[in-house]
């Protein structure tokens, strides 16, 4: 399985085979450095250490430094562990550098990313309440949650509601994997990658790529359809 560390970088939009315009996300990707390798004889387990992105000297320290100079490269912002099976061995050495050639157009990928934060949200923005009605005697509660019922009292687990009910809270800023975008292009002079669709997070935000672990269900064309 091919994996990738990069960063978005925006959205855009292209045509597609059919003339039509297709949504895409253009990610930075890698090149990656392989900072650390684990196998089961010297770590219990064996895995894979990537970094993207070179940090700056001035905020480089001496432990950071130290990793780094084991692989012969310089500190980085964004440092990722991929666990492999037991019975796998590591297919990368210490220092290698991972580019976009990894992936092939048209193949699937999933793409695993922060989504935006968006703070203290109540429930209506948070889980898509409906609120109370805008007239008919309501006064001051129309965005109010309503009343909690049951789910006051846990009773034998403690003194809060029972874990799950939808109120207001932290909303985003959370690990979001959205699955099966096509490779819709790949230009290995910038190390970019072009994928369909609308990936989780900010521009500059970092993102996981790895090739998709299912595939989705063919769709006939109309042409095959017609034959049959």
């Amino acid at each position: 399985m091919a994996i990738l560390l990069g960063k978005k970088v925006g959205m855009t939009q292209v045509y597609g085979e059919r003339g039509n315009f297709l949504p895409v996300t253009v990610i930075q990707a890698g090149p990656c450095v392989v900072m650390q390798v684990k196998t089961a004889e010297t770590d219990g387990y064996n895995a894979v250490q990537f970094g993207f992105e070179d940090v700056k000297p001035s905020r480089r320290n001496n432990p950071q430094t130290g990793h780094a100079d084991k692989a012969n490269t310089v500190p980085k912002k964004f440092i990722k562990e991929m666990r492999l099976p037991d019975e796998t061995e590591p297919e990368y050495k210490l220092g290698d550098s991972i580019t976009v050639s990894v992936f092939e157009e048209n193949e699937s990928v999933d793409v695993i990313g922060t989504s935006k934060g968006k703070g203290f949200a109540g429930v209506m923005k948070r889980h898509g309440f409906a609120g109370f009605p805008a007239s008919h005697g309501t006064e001051r509660k129309h965005r109010a949650p309503g009343s909690i019922s049951s789910f006051a009292s846990d009773a034998g687990h403690g003194p809060g509601p029972k874990k799950g009910k939808k109120m207001a809270g932290h909303m985003g800023h959370s690990r979001v994997t959205t699955k099966n975008h096509k490779l819709v292009s790949i230009d290995e002079e910038r190390n970019l990658l072009v994928v369909k669709g609308a990936i989780p997070g900010p521009a500059d935000g970092y993102c996981i790529i790895r090739s998709a672990k299912s595939q989705p269900k063919r769709v006939a064309s109309d042409k095959e359809q017609s034959n049959d």
